[in-house]
């Protein structure tokens, strides 16, 4: 156990995080070929919510973009990924 262990949030386990990718993908209605990833991250900024979630999309021949819910992986829900991905189109 390392010094800064204590302070680190446990990484979201994989379960959440390809839920959260197949509610991008259905929203977004992403075809195979689209990559994503999800990603939790921790915003020292105080603007942020704190712990957000980011899911990043790889289309080929297309700049990869990001879009960001503002909760822990295993709190974004199918609306809010619709949501973020409503406002990022």
């Amino acid at each position: 156990m390392g010094l800064f262990s204590a302070f680190r949030r446990p990484r979201p386990d994989a379960a959440a995080r390809e839920r959260v990718a197949a509610f991008a993908r259905q929203a977004g209605g992403f075809g195979p070929e689209v990559a994503l990833t999800v990603s939790e991250i921790v915003c020292p900024d105080p603007a942020c919510p704190g712990t957000e979630t980011v899911i990043l999309i790889l289309a080929p021949g297309a700049r990869s973009r990001a879009v960001k819910v503002g909760r822990p992986v295993e709190a974004v829900t199918e609306a809010d990924v619709a949501a973020v991905l409503q406002q990022g189109a």
